[in-house]
């Protein structure tokens, strides 16, 4: 098992000095991604008509009818802004390159032209036809080999790998705490309403207003418990750095606090500060328009 891992560490290197490295993983992180998957795409479409869905109820059927404009600036500001981040950190973790391997470069000419030393080993991937570095693994949906895969996500129509798991992180944090604002307003706005004649407290009529508060209510508590359980697992995963996918294969190693620590600033970037919640860091859409290119396949790039 030893000289395996030494001989996994051996070929890392060998092929980030022969032209896989940290440039290039940045330079594929900031294309455009793609996955043609038809229930990816349904999901993903649903996330985003759910939280449009909670900004339309709660903008327009609680906040502007409130009698203290106050209230409805502070509560519409702070929930719109939240939305916002949610939506960005979701389109991010979707059209990010997840970190895949290129494709059907195991040919005997690549092969042959890296040049090989004596017991140096390459892992070819049966399925895509490509190198296999250490720690990825093969998506059977994305059609290719993610390095630090973690799991494929169809509510965000893409995998969650090296490039993109701190954004789906955000979104869900993003989304729970989106979600518990939705709940509070929700109860408020009953109990209010209760007290007064419904025809005071929203615009709407007062059978519509109660079912659009009952449906919010009921999605803001599922999206709630999932995302909650989702980021904690993210955290946990980030921390002891073992990805899910890795955890069924392998005995979980113990990692010592300045490990979490060094682990969670690869994946966040940097030392801790705000810009690890900001979605929008490192994004230059000037660049990512004027250097697109269009694959065929699964998916594509820009």
């Amino acid at each position: 098992m030893q000289s395996r891992r030494l001989c996994d560490e051996e070929l890392e290197h060998s092929l980030l000095e022969r032209g896989s490295g940290p440039g290039l993983l940045k330079e594929a992180a900031a294309r455009l991604w793609f996955i043609q998957d038809g229930c990816g795409m349904v999901c993903a479409f649903i996330t985003w008509f759910l939280v449009l869905y909670a900004d339309f109820v709660v903008t327009f059927v609680m906040l502007l009818p409130s009698k203290s404009m106050a209230y409805a600036v502070v509560n519409g500001m702070l929930f719109n802004s939240l939305a916002i981040l949610a939506l960005t950190s979701h389109l991010r973790t979707m059209l990010t390159d997840p970190g895949a391997v290129p494709k059907g470069n195991a040919t005997k000419e690549y092969m042959s032209s890296l040049q090989l030393k004596p017991g140096e080993v390459l892992y070819k991937c049966p399925k895509c036809c490509s190198i296999k570095p250490q720690r990825a693994h093969h998506c059977s949906i994305c059609k290719r080999c993610i390095r630090k895969m973690d799991h494929h996500c169809p509510w965000v129509n893409n995998c969650v790998g090296e490039n993109n798991q701190r954004f789906f992180v955000l979104f869900t944090m993003y989304i729970a705490m989106i979600s518990t604002h939705a709940l509070v307003l929700s109860v408020l706005q009953f109990f209010t309403c209760v007290r007064v004649d419904w025809n005071e407290c929203t615009d709407f009529s007062p059978p519509v207003a109660v079912l659009l508060i009952i449906f919010l209510f009921l999605e803001a508590i599922l999206f709630l418990t999932f995302t909650a359980v989702m980021f904690s697992t993210q955290i946990q995963s980030i921390c002891s750095d073992d990805m899910v996918s890795e955890r069924l294969k392998s005995d979980k190693l113990q990692r010592d606090r300045r490990v979490r620590w060094e682990s969670m600033r690869n994946v966040f970037g940097g030392q801790p500060s705000l810009q690890w919640m900001n979605p929008f860091a490192g994004l230059r859409l000037r660049k990512l328009i004027s250097s697109h290119t269009l694959r065929t396949g699964p998916e594509f790039s820009v």
